[in-house]
């Protein structure tokens, strides 16, 4: 090593203090979005801006003064356990099967789109000269799978199949797939809800977040909701573990998130089932509870991705910048393309179609709660999607995993 090469000093931020910060930035990127029409025309997310904005300061305070920040997100995982617990709970059987033949539509697509995300990583990597099977890295493994099933294929890549720099490669592509998730999904619904004359949907009744119309002091939450709300989601949350636990007996390795998705599914229309028998009351704890719901899960949302965005590593992008910068741009290149001329086509051409295509988008390059925060983003401007809503959280996060792991392990080793 040349001794004039010095390694940049590293300053560790606490828990507390990272998750702090992660309010300041959720409040800048708040901030700018309501001052900026254009952002609110195209459904940029708010924690995107804000993350971003973090991210920028970090980047730059490595480069100009050799400083490393190093952020504790442990939070950030229960965060998003939170959020999938809530959707969970709020997805009734009846909507579920309304959504039947979308939902089989949309994991078809998704599985003919994982092939097609791997062809292009394998053939790119093959165009460099690289092991064909290193293009795996910068496809759905990286992508659609995200940064957890990047850490967790690593090994395999590195011992069995010889490829040293699976991790630079792996984290590299979801760096950049992750940033351009969240750029992307806002402007291909309002893309084409303007080249399909598509009209706002008029209820402002989100499933998540409230519409940018709605005065903040118009949202009245009761203080028992949230904290019956709370409650569900931490019974939710322990019955989600041994689920888990159940799941992996069975071989399957899926996401944590996952089993508490299908706890809230299990937990949430067993409860209804019971409360409806008493109507009246019912009917009042349902709303109360559901109102709660519905600020927990925007806060753990808008949070998660905020701080997954705050602890971006720009600087490990430079290790195969040219190859990752080409095999990137082509990756998004196809989620755009396949997303705006198939997935619309096939989900309906309709404004549920839009907002499911946002999601896509998110999915495709970065994960779950990047489709999710699209959706979000699009329908605080336009206005509420709720078959969206219980379409993709299930195709994204709990079928997409199944096939994913499939065909990541067919073109490993085929």
């Amino acid at each position: 090593m040349d001794p004039q090469v010095l390694e940049p000093q590293l300053l560790e931020i606490k828990d507390f203090v990272s998750f702090t910060l992660a309010i300041i930035a959720l409040f800048i990127g708040k901030a700018i979005i309501s001052r900026y029409e254009l952002l609110r025309k195209y459904s940029i997310p708010e924690p995107v801006v804000g993350g971003f904005a973090c991210a920028s300061i970090v980047g730059i305070l490595y480069y100009g003064f050799d400083l490393q920040i190093e952020f504790n997100l442990d939070v950030r995982d229960i965060l998003l356990l939170y959020f999938f617990a809530g959707i969970g709970l709020k997805a009734d059987f009846a909507t579920l099967i309304k959504g039947g033949k979308p939902l089989l539509i949309l994991i078809t697509l998704s599985t003919l789109f994982i092939f097609m995300q791997n062809f292009m990583g394998v053939s790119v990597a093959s165009l460099f000269g690289l092991d064909p099977k290193a293009g795996l890295m910068s496809g759905s493994i990286s992508l659609i799978g995200g940064v957890g099933t990047a850490m967790a294929w690593t090994p395999t890549f590195v011992e069995e199949l010889g490829i040293a720099n699976a991790n630079e490669l792996g984290i590299a592509s979801n760096t950049l797939g992750l940033i351009s998730a969240c750029v992307i999904g806002g402007p291909i619904a309002a893309y084409l809800m303007k080249r399909h004359h598509i009209k706002a949907n008029q209820d402002d009744s989100l499933d998540i977040g409230a519409s940018h119309k709605t005065s903040s002091q118009h949202i009245r939450v009761d203080y028992f909701g949230v904290l019956r709300a709370w409650l569900w989601l931490n019974v939710t949350l322990i019955i989600g573990y041994f689920i888990d636990i159940a799941l992996q007996e069975l071989g399957l390795k899926l996401p944590m998130f996952v089993a508490c998705l299908l706890a809230g599914i299990i937990i949430g229309n067993s409860g209804r089932a019971l409360l409806n028998r008493s109507k009246d009351k019912g009917e009042a704890y349902l709303k109360d509870a559901s109102q709660g719901l519905s600020l927990i899960q925007d806060i753990c949302l808008g949070m998660f991705l905020t701080m997954a965005l705050m602890s971006l590593k720009i600087w490990e992008l430079e290790g195969s910048l040219f190859y990752i910068s080409v095999v990137m741009s082509l990756q998004v290149l196809l989620s755009i393309i396949f997303t705006v001329f198939i997935v619309f086509r096939m989900m309906g051409k309709d404004y549920e179609a839009a907002v499911i295509c946002s999601g896509f988008g998110g999915v495709t390059l970065g994960s779950t709660a990047t489709a999710i925060v699209n959706m979000t983003a699009v329908t605080q401007q336009y206005g509420a999607a709720h078959r969206a809503f219980i379409i993709v959280p299930l195709v994204c996060g709990f079928f997409i995993d199944i096939i994913n792991a499939m065909i990541i392990n067919l073109f490993a080793y085929f």
